[in-house]
């Protein structure tokens, strides 16, 4: 039996073994320049030279919150966090922004070239920024969809370099130069994240078209972002990918989880109907395609698929046996604006007051902690110091005690409440 997600304190209190499945971080700019190849110094040092950062809470006192190992420690640790999964934040070599996010076409082949050695610069940093906190930070490894060969062989780095967070995979948004999730294109991605158990990430941001200039553009951009990253699971399900590989791991993380249950119950009607309603147009197209699977997308979810869930609010709670109860991870994500960070304890309250301890265990660290490897009994020590009370996070919120500046993070936002 799997070691449940509770500690017993020194007090002979129980607390909870917190592991964060959406945390960030990144190199400051020069901090990569050890990571690259010697032929690409000379490039980088004209590109960093003339580099403006887009982003303002990489600058002052907010930036070192992505590299600085001890100040983020300390920061999560007074949080009750004491593992994480890390995604990428700051700017890669060569990059114009953020890799976590759609990015335009490289301009040449040398520029593409060039972007991909910057990714592989990231992983490395990002490998021993992780081992500077041995078996707590869960590093996920960058990968080039434009170069399948060279991606297969750094997954197989990553993994021997202890990245076990697993893989970030970028989304295909429509017109850009990736092949789309589905192709057979990707058969040796699947092949190799199968085979060293390495999960395929997918976060929101990566699978919208770039974002427009405008503040409409923006708008438009935040109300789709999500709708766009959900596109990930259609295509590995139709294209087959899960079926094949029935180990294969996919997360979909920062994207909400209330959209779970009816998207497997729209996807179910149409692979019935394609699968059973004879002389359909549903039969017509996709009978073919749905008679050579051996499951229902539900099945495929219920077996492969997890939420690695931020700001899970407590409407989404409600549904946690239909999402799974055993495939929701909860996610801080430190260090953005929308955080839960430093009131992560009243957002667990929040979310998991009403809820059975060993349900909440699972669900803030026991699930994160199987799917990516953490160790519990390594973690548990620490979390007898840090982590939350049991009692505490099963003592309801008075939304009197929420600080203003918490409801920057949608866990907050009042009317989820339940």
């Amino acid at each position: 039996m799997t070691r449940p997600a509770v500690v017993t304190d020194a007090a002979g209190d129980d607390r909870y073994i917190v592991v964060s499945s959406d945390g960030h971080a990144g190199g400051d700019i020069p901090d990569y320049r050890p990571y690259l190849e010697s032929k690409w110094l000379d490039d980088f040092d004209a590109w960093a030279a003339t580099f403006e950062n887009p982003y303002p809470d990489l600058e002052g006192d907010l930036g070192p919150r992505n590299w600085n190992s001890a100040r983020r420690d300390g920061d999560l640790l007074q949080d009750g966090i004491v593992a994480e999964v890390i995604f990428p934040n700051t700017v890669p070599p060569f990059y114009p922004k953020s890799s976590l996010t759609t990015q335009p076409p490289a301009m040449t082949r040398a520029d593409a070239e060039r972007r991909w050695a910057g990714l592989r610069a990231h992983n490395r940093w990002l490998a021993d920024f992780c081992n500077e906190t041995p078996g707590r930070r869960a590093g996920v490894a960058q990968i080039n969809m434009l170069d399948m060969d060279a991606t297969v062989a750094e997954v197989r780095w990553a993994r021997d370099n202890g990245l076990r967070g697993g893989v970030l995979l970028p989304g295909t948004p429509p017109g850009g130069e990736a092949p789309q999730l589905y192709e057979p294109y990707y058969e040796p991605l699947w092949q190799v994240c199968e085979e060293l158990g390495m999960p395929l990430n997918h976060h929101t941001g990566s699978a919208s078209p770039p974002m427009g200039p405008e503040d409409l553009d923006a708008v438009i951009f935040m109300l789709e972002v999500s709708w766009f990253a959900h596109r990930a699971l259609t295509h590995l399900v139709v294209g087959g990918a899960l079926d094949r590989h029935p180990d294969l791991q996919l997360v979909f993380t920062e994207q909400g989880t209330a959209w779970v249950p009816e998207e497997l119950k729209r996807l179910d009607f149409f692979f019935d109907r394609m699968a059973t309603a004879t002389g359909s147009q549903e039969a017509e197209w996709g009978r073919a395609i749905v008679t050579g699977l051996s499951a229902k997308p539900s099945e495929y979810w219920a077996r492969q698929c997890n939420i690695g869930a931020s700001f899970i609010r407590p409407n989404e709670v409600l549904l946690r046996h239909e999402v799974g109860i055993d495939r929701i991870m909860w996610g801080s994500d430190y260090p953005h604006k929308e955080a839960s960070t430093p009131y992560s304890e009243l957002a667990l309250r929040l979310a998991f007051g009403p809820v059975p301890v060993d349900e909440t265990a699972m669900m803030v660290g026991g699930n994160a902690a199987r799917l990516y490897g953490f160790d519990l009994d390594a973690l548990a020590p620490v979390a007898a110091k840090f982590g939350p009370k049991v009692a505490d996070v099963h003592h309801l919120v008075d939304r009197a005690e929420i600080p203003l500046e918490a409801y920057k993070c949608p866990a907050f936002a009042p009317q989820n409440a339940a």
